[in-house]
């Protein structure tokens, strides 16, 4: 009989892969386009903020949050405090969620978020969900209950990217650099396992960014995402350099040296190794919940050692199916010297 999954394991290989795809150039680009991100998906916050008095990114205070409702740590996650014309503070809570599925606690998950960064800093909090996902019916923008006259829940703003393939001449026009990242996320999902489709259209969103007249600076960074979310075979990535180069001394326009195209690729590869270790270190904290949980303290300080030498996100996923079969702490240790051993 297969072994059900515990409840918060994480995904299979290949999603983990997607997620490595997705997360981090989503939160770089975040990062870098702020203010464009919140006028291409949420224009009604955007007119809302005072962008005159500037804005912070609190990533440390919501990982600390996260720790704390026991959610795990997420990378696209943010937490930026910006000021209203109002002169009020707020505290503003953006939840960004790349994946390949719905997930049913994702509106539970939102609620936590928000009541925990209200409880612990007591400024309004105003969350926000962007679903990247391929299901069109999945659309969660609430979350509460109610018993006996009293009514607890949130009600969130959220954008649904797949609505954008609707809307993509809208995307193809607008100055705005965000557009070219929604674009570029829904040709990585569409041409998933289609090289030569992810190819063409690689070429023609690096094209439009030469088009659409931004800097030279802006055009290197927005490159950069692209081709970190539409990462091709070898020999498609030449021919792809060699087309782009043609293209360059065509427009007059030589942006992307052969010393920025190595600064680029090493940073995707960097990134790409960055987020493999962070994962990996999600994995290993929720493993030792669990095991705290079933087994105690004493087991979990004993298990630390052993799962600090596992380097694969796959082998830890076999290990947190061990969990289930394990009786008592002594039996579950047993087998985990022996996966590790055996590893």
């Amino acid at each position: 009989m297969k072994q059900r999954r515990p409840a918060g394991r994480s995904r299979p290989k290949q999603a983990q892969r997607k997620r490595a795809d997705y997360d981090s150039p989503w939160k770089e680009a975040l990062e870098r386009y702020f203010p464009a991100f919140m006028e291409c998906l949420f224009p009604v916050v955007y007119t809302g903020i005072n962008w005159r008095r500037g804005y912070e990114f609190l990533d440390k205070e919501l990982q600390q949050v996260a720790r704390d409702a026991e959610l795990g740590r997420r990378l696209a996650d943010k937490l930026v405090r910006v000021f209203g014309h109002d002169g009020e503070e707020d505290w503003l809570l953006i939840h960004i969620e790349i994946q390949d599925q719905a997930q049913r606690d994702f509106a539970r998950r939102m609620f936590v978020y928000n009541y925990r960064v209200f409880d612990r800093y007591e400024r309004p909090v105003v969350s926000l969900a962007v679903l990247g996902d391929t299901d069109g019916h999945w659309r969660p923008d609430q979350f509460g209950y109610s018993r006996w006259g009293c009514a607890v829940g949130i009600r969130f703003p959220s954008v649904k990217l797949l609505d954008y393939r609707d809307r993509w001449e809208e995307l193809e026009q607008s100055s705005n650099p965000f557009a070219v990242i929604v674009q570029t996320h829904l040709k990585a999902q569409e041409t998933a396992g289609e090289s030569k489709a992810r190819f063409r259209w690689k070429l023609e969103l690096i094209k439009s960014l030469y088009q659409r007249g931004y800097q030279r600076k802006d055009i290197l960074e927005l490159f950069r995402v692209i081709d970190w979310m539409l990462r091709l075979p070898e020999v498609l990535e030449e021919r792809f350099w060699v087309e782009l180069k043609s293209y360059e001394e065509a427009r007059k326009m030589p942006y992307v040296t052969s010393v920025e195209r190595l600064g680029i690729t090493k940073g995707i590869q960097q990134g790409i190794q960055q987020g493999i270790q962070q994962g990996l270190v999600a994995e290993r904290q929720l493993l030792l919940r669990m095991i705290r949980k079933r087994f105690g303290v004493e087991v979990a300080n004993r298990s630390a050692s052993l799962l600090e030498a596992v380097t694969d996100t796959t082998l830890l996923e076999e290990i947190g199916e061990l969990l289930i079969a394990c009786g008592d702490g002594e039996e579950w240790l047993a087998n985990l010297r022996d996966k590790v051993k055996g590893s």
